[in-house]
């Protein structure tokens, strides 16, 4: 803005190294667009809590949290976009600011942010660690285990042209990640787990649990032991739209302006529970509250 002469300092075009001083003027000319601005697009939206400065979704299985890749459109950000340009009178005054994502196939809670500074302030926070999260999944097999730790590095696998992870010592760029796994119920084929995140790091629970040998149910990719069940497409083809058994359950943060204590949970969805055939029934038992505080 400032070499393209927008900037003025007491009306006077400003320089790109140029300081300021205390009882100086200092005045802007927007140029429009600023930068490229999110289609929106109609789209239904689970809206957990919402105030002036940000936003939680419960998103649903085969969302895209903003456009990436092969999903430049139809995204959440889109959605959202669509949303808060309800709410003003010119669109784009309101833009979502994604802080943390969900992969495409993973249900659940996602916060979102509706001004910069909110975006940057809780951005700062979950860099930090200063968050919980917590996610529940029904996994293949029953462990032979009640809880567990699992601290094992996850990097890129190895070969060419893979988005896929790998908890393998030859995986590459590996950084730590920690995981702490409880089961919740077993069932005839498989069991609910309770995945606790201490880190972040891509695909870390799918990568995890496939590596104890109890895989995440209907996941397209990850099998047991570190198994691949087949590669990413490249070619073309159409991804797979079934989903897998994955929710991000609970979310929890410091509001980034009012800094209180934020809590949510959500209950999975009943397409979770179908991936696996397990019944409404059975659902109700491990139902879970919605709320925040």
């Amino acid at each position: 803005m400032v070499t393209a002469g927008m900037a003025c300092v007491d009306d006077i075009p400003a320089a790109t190294d140029q300081r300021v001083f205390r009882n100086q003027h200092v005045s802007l000319k927007l140029i429009e667009p600023p930068d490229k601005l999110l289609e929106p697009i109609d789209l239904p939206l689970t809206i957990v809590y919402e105030d002036p400065w940000l936003i939680v979704i419960d998103k649903p299985a085969g969302l895209v949290a903003h456009p990436v890749g092969d999903f430049q459109n139809g995204t959440l950000s889109n959605a959202l976009q669509y949303y808060l340009d309800l709410q003003t009178a010119l669109k784009g005054m309101l833009r979502p600011g994604v802080v943390h994502r969900l992969d495409r196939m993973t249900s659940g809670l996602i916060v979102t942010a509706k001004d910069h500074l909110a975006h940057r302030l809780l951005s700062i926070d979950f860099q930090q660690g200063k968050l919980s999260k917590s996610y529940v999944a029904l996994v293949d097999g029953s462990p032979d285990f009640e809880q567990r730790l699992i601290e094992l590095p996850i990097g890129q696998r190895p070969g060419t042209n893979t988005v896929l992870m790998s908890a393998r010592a030859d995986a590459r760029n590996a950084r730590p990640a920690k995981t702490k796994v409880t089961v919740i119920d077993r069932f005839a084929s498989h069991s609910l787990m309770e995945c606790v995140l201490f880190t972040g790091r891509n695909h870390q629970i799918r990568v995890h649990l496939s590596d104890l040998g109890y895989p995440i149910a209907g996941d397209e990719y990850y099998g047991p032991r570190g198994t691949i069940r087949k590669s990413p497409r490249f070619d073309g083809d159409e991804p797979t739209e079934d989903r897998h058994a994955l929710h991000a359950a609970s979310l929890g943060f410091f509001h980034p302006i009012l800094r209180e204590w934020m809590q949510f949970r959500t209950q999975p969805p009943r397409d979770f529970w179908e991936v696996a055939g397990i019944t409404k029934a059975t659902l109700m038992t491990v139902d879970t509250p919605r709320g925040h505080g």
